[in-house]
């Protein structure tokens, strides 16, 4: 399998319900480093998995649509922790309908699946892996 991962960042301020989340439960910022892994079994006809710079472009608008926000005020997150693992998803099942678009050009439509990580710090991350 072979695969290509590019990086951005957002920043986003949340809150979360239960217990298990402690201080976190308030108001509070975090920025996650965000790495986006697109794999596929062949490389294309030009021997690449996906184009760099449109994938690079594409997680940007991705991210773009989220950074700055106060994810508490996003309607379609109304009553949803938005945890490390649910916004690697988000990303995730986005960047899957830009390629199903033709976002990341036609080479991009046998990509077999991507896999996106937040990195909450250095020390914590998580991830969500999907196919295509």
């Amino acid at each position: 399998m072979f695969r290509i991962t590019v990086r951005d960042h957002v920043m986003v301020a949340h809150s979360f319900r239960g217990e298990v989340f402690g201080p976190a439960r308030a108001l509070h910022g975090a920025t996650f480093v965000v790495d986006a892994t697109f794999r596929r079994v062949q490389l294309d006809a030009d021997n690449i998995v996906v184009d760099i710079g449109l994938a690079t472009a594409q997680l940007g608008a991705v991210l773009a649509d989220l950074n700055y926000r106060n994810l508490d005020e996003v309607p379609e997150f109304t009553g949803i922790n938005t945890s490390t693992e649910f916004l690697a998803r988000v990303v995730a099942d986005r960047l899957a309908e830009r390629v199903h678009a033709g976002g990341l050009g036609d080479g991009a439509r046998g990509l077999a699946g991507i896999e996106v990580t937040l990195h909450e710090s250095h020390v914590a991350w998580a991830s969500y892996d999907r196919e295509l």
